[in-house]
């Protein structure tokens, strides 16, 4: 039986870059992906401006920003015809730093790429069926029609929001009532400024609209709506045109989609964010969305995903009992994770919630926010070390 230090289940974002983070650290590493080629889906594609610090920190950045990357360096926002918001994000945020945004199967393969050139075992086309968790963790792993056990002393789930390892390793997840809906879609052509994060938002109809343009003219685009508004879900080729004209009902510029051509699929997510409480135990570690799915709406969940694996990275390193460190890294997660999920909670209530009590803070929050954009919470743009305690709140909710 094959002994490794770290096994990650996933070799997407987080999983890739653990593995190139511990392998350059002389870890013995063995990534397993299942799927033999990327495939585009209707994923996140953008890091927050903090999120951009954490793919530095994890030395990715310069690959991504060559092979894929796009650097939007405005966030503007509009609602009910005016524009609320229009920030410089690279001389006003901490990291000096715009939202980064990128094609998702051409960032998995440049991380994954990144990961085998550190020194990782990749192994594609491969299926996990088992993760026994304990000293060392044993995980039964189906390639080419052969079944094989391995031993590690770590396995780290990053198999994402549907994850089999999260259920093998015993956790539980929690999750918030279901409240909003996020539908994406990439089109090519879209006529958007290049380098602005693009926002319009609807408040009190409980609607939302985003572009984050990418390279080459291509564009991710987003509607969003809160679940009392009946809107019908999003799915599939026949309803890209009701796509565009729900975004145009609330804003968006017609002439974005003058000459805008889908490249990709159309599909509908829930919003709700679902976590585990201490993503450790036992030997096994969850990253990413096995950890936290994060509300798609508030774009945080690429970010997430890269402060878990540096997180990770850095409390391995940090004690040389793994176990301790694990709990140390599952400690950690809960707290930086509990302020992203806070802090999107507050916007969801100022620009998604529907009903009289929302309308009101609304009433007062709006027109300060207009005269005063530093009344917007920091964390989703600066990330989770920003001020974020119930002053914050009263200050955005205008209640001071």
């Amino acid at each position: 039986m094959q002994s490794y230090d770290i096994v990650t289940v996933g070799g997407g974002l987080g999983g890739s870059a653990l593995a190139k983070a511990m392998a350059e650290r002389g870890a013995r590493v063995l990534v397993i992906e299942r799927e033999t080629q990327f495939k585009d889906r209707v994923r996140g594609e953008a890091l927050a401006p903090w999120g951009v610090a954490e793919a530095q920190a994890l030395g990715l950045f310069d690959a991504l920003r060559e092979g894929c990357g796009h650097m939007l360096k405005f966030w503007n926002i509009y609602a009910g015809g005016n524009q609320v918001l229009s920030r410089d994000l690279l001389a006003t945020t901490a990291q000096k730093q715009g939202w980064f945004t990128f094609y998702h199967p051409q960032m998995q393969e440049i991380v994954l790429e990144a990961a085998r050139a550190a020194g990782a075992e990749i192994r594609r086309g491969a299926r996990v069926r088992a993760v026994t968790p304990g000293s060392p963790v044993h995980v039964t792993i189906d390639e080419q029609g052969k079944t094989e056990e391995v031993d590690a002393r770590l396995v780290v789930g990053a198999d994402g929001r549907s994850s089999n390892v999260r259920k093998w390793g015993g956790f539980e997840a929690r999750n918030d009532p279901p409240k909003l809906q996020f539908a994406g879609l990439l089109f090519d052509d879209v006529q958007a400024p290049p380098d602005v994060f693009y926002h319009v938002a609807a408040p009190g109809m409980g609607l939302v609209a985003y572009v984050f343009p990418q390279a080459a003219g291509k564009g991710r685009c987003y509607f969003g709506w809160h679940k009392e508004t009946k809107f019908e879900r999003l799915q599939g080729a026949h309803d890209v045109e009701r796509f565009k004209a729900a975004t145009e009902q609330i804003g968006m510029p017609k002439e974005f989609w003058a000459d805008a051509k889908p490249a990709g699929p159309l599909a509908t997510f829930e919003g709700a964010d679902s976590w585990v409480e201490h993503p450790y135990k036992n030997g096994v570690a969850l990253i990413g969305d096995a950890a936290a799915t994060s509300d798609p709406t508030w774009g945080q969940g690429m970010s997430l995903t890269l402060r878990d694996a540096r997180v990770l990275r850095d409390a391995l390193g940090a004690d040389r009992d793994w176990d301790e460190a694990g709990h140390a890294y599952a400690a950690e997660h809960d707290r930086h994770y509990g302020v992203i999920h806070l802090a999107d909670g507050w916007f969801a209530t100022v620009f998604m919630d529907v009903g009289a009590e929302s309308d009101a803070i609304r009433a007062r929050a709006l027109p300060l926010i207009m005269q005063d954009r530093t009344r917007i919470p920091e964390p989703a743009m600066s990330g989770p070390e920003s001020p974020h305690d119930d002053s914050v709140r009263r200050r955005f909710y205008g209640e001071e």
